[in-house]
């Protein structure tokens, strides 16, 4: 497995970005659980705290796809500095607002104003593309190891922000957040020699979702995200109902850990078959593995069950991602991606929003019903839109198969 890992880095600069780019995206994973936590203990309402977060993940959304064809035409650098400086003032504002008792509505306001930023995580996808576009099993490797990044910053993130808002101050992990997403950003664009090239004409060229196949996997993450979102609130309150809120870190991350292993062990496999027959078999794992969460009877089986949830999260983004890079041209792989990754944040911002309703209407535990029901649904919503392909995909390969055999069964009849 190593050795597929190793291959990788063998391009100049690869090192660099990946390891400014990791510093650069773990505190996206520290933002929402030090939101949620410090609205909600200085205004004492995981409803208002779960609106905060869905109002920013929503303005994330908007906001995202245009940042990411201002990518697309003039280049990383040239966006990534002004939107993080943007970005880290507004988290700034936030805490004081927060801090100092401000109006609710201010809240919203910052937390809006902070949302404007590049995906490290999408740029740093688009190196790749850029260096292996040609080399499909170099490209997999590399989407693969970069979503187990993604997982280990989801890991690594919410246990961090949640032993800083419980153990100092409530803002402590927003804080913190900002200031490694200000670091990280910085040296990741830093990073010139693997930037890729800019395509100045791709604003004429329509948005993405025109695409065949990119509009359906967008739709498929919009119901992925809601079960990120509801996950969080609910664990978070969950983990306080049962007297331990700490361990809603802990369970986050074992979610993210368990995604994580997966992810590197499914990137040094070979791929097999057409990649949207992947992407079904991926979807229906995630939606089989969510369901025993329902069953759990307390804190720590839940958190084992979540572990196992995780194995089927990681191959279902690295799979996405494959079919993105096969879909999209090079002038439109920024905004394509980040349209995808779009789709999910809306959804994680309704997540957020249904989660902490239902929190309040009943309880902590009946709110994991929320993530269950929305695995069903992305699996509908994928099987709509890729089941005719993936049928088509493999009738062809049944038909190369057998052609392939009678051209040889001819072949030994001449001899």
């Amino acid at each position: 497995m190593l050795k597929s890992y190793r291959r990788i880095f063998s391009a100049p600069g690869a090192v660099g970005f990946t390891v400014t780019g990791f510093l650069g995206r773990l505190p996206i994973s520290m933002f929402g659980v030090s939101v949620v936590i410090m609205v909600a203990t200085r205004r004492d309402s995981y409803a208002l705290a779960g609106a905060v977060s869905a109002a920013g993940l929503a303005a994330v959304a908007v906001a995202t796809p245009w940042i990411g064809r201002l990518v697309d035409r003039y280049g990383q650098a040239r966006v990534t500095v002004p939107a993080t400086l943007i970005s880290v003032t507004a988290s700034t504002l936030l805490i004081l607002c927060a801090r100092w008792n401000a109006p609710d509505w201010t809240l919203f306001v910052a937390y809006i104003a902070s949302s404007g930023v590049p995906s490290i995580g999408v740029m740093a996808r688009a190196r790749w593309a850029e260096l292996y576009r040609d080399q499909a099993e170099l490209l997999h490797s590399a989407n693969s190891f970069e979503q187990a990044l993604d997982e280990l910053c989801f890991m690594l993130g919410p246990v961090l922000a949640t032993l800083l808002c419980t153990l100092l101050f409530p803002e402590a992990g927003l804080a913190v957040a900002a200031l490694l997403l200000l670091t990280g950003s910085l040296l990741f664009t830093a990073q010139r020699r693997t930037e890729p090239s800019v395509h100045p004409a791709v604003a004429a060229n329509g948005s993405p979702l025109g695409i065949k196949g990119i509009k359906e996997i967008t739709a498929t993450f919009l119901f992925t995200g809601v079960i990120f979102g509801s996950m969080e609130i609910v664990t978070v309150a969950y983990a306080e109902e049962a007297g331990n809120a700490a361990a809603a870190g802990v369970i986050l991350a074992l979610l993210a850990g368990g995604s994580a292993i997966a992810g590197l062990v499914f990137g040094a496999l070979k791929v097999r078959g057409p990649a949207p027959v992947r992407f079904l078999v991926c979807v229906a794992a995630m939606a089989l593995l969510m369901q025993p969460i329902l069953l759990a009877d307390n804190i720590w089986a839940l958190a084992m069950l979540l572990f196992v949830a995780g194995a089927a999260t990681a191959p279902t983004m690295i799979t996405s991602m494959t079919l993105v890079n096969e879909l999209a041209p090079p002038s439109r792989i920024n905004e394509s991606m980040t349209l995808t990754i779009t789709g999910m944040l809306i959804g994680i911002s309704a997540g957020a929003a249904i989660g902490g309703w239902a929190v309040e209407q009943a309880g902590a535990r009946s709110g994991y019903a929320v993530p269950a029901v929305a695995s069903v649904i992305a699996l509908a919503t994928a099987l709509i839109g890729f089941a005719p392909a993936a049928l088509r995909s493999r009738r062809q390969s049944r038909g190369l198969a057998s052609l392939s055999t009678k051209v040889n069964e001819g072949a030994i009849n001449e001899r």
